[in-house]
């Protein structure tokens, strides 16, 4: 199969109802939006969430717990996924991504101890568990905190 010969299943595509196009289209004059009020003027219509002044959804559900938004978002990568990398190889949030362990940075990298680790690596990164951090060094390896 090519790429040309690629086609959206029959059915799954419509044309476009033109809208006000005369009386014979059965769309015409109106539009479809019957006559006067709010709906039918250009740009009518309510904000997304109103309820006719009906108290709404969002403000009758109770709001629990508290988020912050000053929170730090670490990528996490496990003590077992370190060993891909030879010894004595010094280990980073850049060097993790160009190795593929990680796609993303965020706010630093974070090392969990999940497995288990036998290279001797330097590790640089913004967070340690204390497992993991346990773990590197039973191994031979260092752990540097930024």
């Amino acid at each position: 199969m090519k790429l040309y010969e690629l086609s959206p299943a029959p059915g799954s595509k419509t044309e476009a109802k033109r809208k006000g196009r005369g009386a014979g289209t059965g769309n015409g004059k109106t539009a479809g939006r019957g006559h006067k009020g709010q709906n039918a003027r250009s740009g009518g219509g309510v904000r997304p969430g109103f309820e006719g002044g009906q108290m709404p959804l969002y403000r009758r559900l109770p709001k629990r717990g508290f988020k912050n938004i000053f929170a730090k978002k670490y990528t996490e990568v496990n003590v077992s996924e370190l060993n891909r990398f030879e010894d004595g190889a010094v280990i980073d949030a850049a060097a993790l991504k160009e190795a593929g362990v990680i796609s993303k940075i965020q706010d630093g990298v974070v090392v969990l101890g999940r497995g288990e680790i036998t290279k001797k690596v330097t590790v640089r990164v913004a967070r340690v568990t204390k497992g993991a951090a346990d773990k590197i060094a039973a191994a031979g390896g260092k752990v540097e905190v930024l």
